[in-house]
């Protein structure tokens, strides 16, 4: 029988302690610690950290407004599942369209995915928000579209698309966008729900 760490405490312990030595997070502004640790303890993979690039600040700012009220507004159920719940502050919630039954009207008729379409029904409640997207690249595309046009503005992007199509281009079209808000994205193909929750859990929980 291997010996293994079973108490809850040590292994969340060991597992930061170990992150933190193998990444440089001198890169980092201190406010941004916390998440960074969060991504990188939701993948397994120290080296993202090389890959990561942010504006302003996404962590005060997305933590200021969830503590407001704001909606965390998700691109994906998973997304949704991965964030806690039970953290959120009073007035807080999880946001998700891409169910909702005009999602599928829209996408039709804009000749689009439902990611994209999922987008459109944002609009009321975009405004502070923090917004997390951890799967479609197209959701990320038709944000910044909008982002054209709509007076709306989140308060933070956790902008986390992966993929082989799509992915890695939506996120320099974010980066070169020159958005004036804060926002904070993963170079490249690599992303995902997990990586996308865990940056919205960063916001929520004590820093590790």
């Amino acid at each position: 029988m291997v010996e293994h760490l079973r108490d809850p405490q040590a292994i969340y312990a060991r597992s930061f302690a170990l992150i933190r030595a193998e990444v440089p997070l001198d890169r980092f502004p201190p406010s941004l610690h916390a998440m960074v640790l969060r991504l990188v303890h939701a993948c397994g993979m120290p080296d993202i950290a090389a890959d990561l690039v942010w504006h302003g600040d996404p962590a005060g700012a997305g933590r200021s407004a969830l503590r407001a009220g704001a909606p965390a507004i998700v691109d994906a159920r998973m997304v949704a599942a991965g964030i806690m719940a039970d953290r959120l502050p009073a007035g807080a919630e999880i946001v998700l369209t891409l169910d909702d039954p005009r999602t599928r009207d829209v996408a039709a008729t804009q000749a689009t995915t439902r990611s994209a379409a999922a987008v459109e029904l944002w609009q009321p409640r975009l405004d502070g928000a923090v917004v997390a997207i951890g799967n479609a690249p197209t959701a990320l595309f038709h944000l910044l579209d909008r982002l054209r046009q709509w007076p709306e503005r989140p308060a933070a992007i956790l902008a986390f698309p992966v993929g082989f199509v799509g992915a890695a281009e939506s996120k320099e079209a974010l980066i070169e966008a020159g958005l004036d808000l804060p926002w904070i994205a993963l170079r490249g193909r690599r992303g995902g729900s997990a990586l996308a929750a865990a940056a919205v859990n960063a916001l929520l929980a004590d820093p590790p």
